[in-house]
């Protein structure tokens, strides 16, 4: 059974096949950030500066024709930075809101973990309810509206773990990582005179990308598949590898981005493999390792795997 409407699936690949001029050789990584933004999420990258993380959020922002703007986190940007602040009218005299970075479709908080906590916690109205509040006022975020946080791995100079409300808050967590040999020579040789984001177009309107987000929202989830879900969630609550395992709102997430997948596959019904293929992903930046886990030097995304295993899929009829 395919899609009745082949929006999603067919301008997806059209939209991947065109950031792949700017991003060579991640294409598993740009699936998964193209599937998080259908399903309204935020997105996590975890890696080591210069690897291609602002590159490739440039790169979607002009395929997809979005508002972009960009901060670059230090100790010294304050939370009016990101939200904006209130200053007087020269005429009026009343308070008059001057928007901050966040106030645009894809904003890119780049090394989040080297903010303060008070400037982290700034995102997260945003990120959870897609306003901000500034003097008691709330200002509505530009739909679409999607974060692209960049953190340095844990014990790089001048940066702190994000905390664990800050991490729940995002759909997945990727890495893109050093390219390959053969990748990194063609991504040399694709700059010779000119810069590949140049010659990006925008494939889409944003009313469009908010038509293929409400498609992707309306994907069936029969009982059976939800049940599967959250049986594969009250697993990692009982793990006695974990101290803390994922939240209902990581349920909420595994279930939208089952429903993204399924639509990039050209269904629009999600199946139990869509959810074993996005939980890993989804999942292990919200868990907390227990003491004697940590001492095995095991891994979250091997606890999840190993949950996988443990929890029987269900036969769709």
């Amino acid at each position: 059974m395919q899609t009745k409407d082949n929006a999603v699936t067919g301008a997806s690949q059209q939209i991947l096949n065109q950031v792949r001029k700017a991003v060579v050789g991640k294409d598993s990584v740009l699936l998964w950030v193209l599937a998080a933004i259908l399903a309204r999420g935020h997105i996590l990258l975890e890696d080591i500066p210069g690897v291609g993380k602002t590159t490739m959020a440039l790169a979607f922002s002009r395929v997809l024709d979005l508002g972009y703007s960009r901060v670059q986190f230090t100790p010294d940007v304050l939370p009016s930075d990101v939200t904006g602040y209130s200053v007087p009218d020269p005429n009026t005299g009343d308070l008059r809101y001057q928007p901050g970075a966040i106030l645009s479709n894809l904003f890119l908080a780049d090394e989040l973990n080297r903010a303060t906590s008070r400037t982290q916690s700034a995102l997260l109205e945003a990120m959870e309810e897609g306003q901000v509040t500034v003097d008691g006022v709330s200002h509505p975020l530009p739909q679409p509206f999607v974060v692209i946080a960049t953190q340095n791995p844990t014990g790089a100079a001048g940066t702190q773990l994000l905390p664990d409300s800050q991490m729940d808050r995002f759909t997945v967590r990727l890495s893109l990582g050093y390219p390959s040999p053969r990748d990194e020579m063609a991504m040399v040789l694709s700059r010779q005179g000119v810069n590949p984001l140049n010659t990006l177009r925008a494939l889409v309107t944003r009313e469009q990308l908010i038509r293929m987000q409400d498609l992707v929202e309306e994907t069936f989830v029969s009982d059976t598949v939800v049940n599967y879900i959250v049986d594969l969630i009250v697993a990692t609550r009982r793990s006695e590898d974990l101290t803390r395992g994922a939240s209902p709102r990581a349920t909420l997430a595994v279930t939208a981005m089952s429903k993204a997948v399924a639509q990039l596959r050209g269904r629009d019904y999600v199946v139990p493999a869509d959810v074993r293929e996005v939980f890993v992903h989804t999942v292990a930046h919200r868990l907390i390792l227990s003491p004697r886990a940590e001492g095995h030097g095991k891994q979250p995304e091997q606890i999840l795997k190993d949950i996988l295993e443990s929890v029987p899929a269900p036969r769709l009829r």
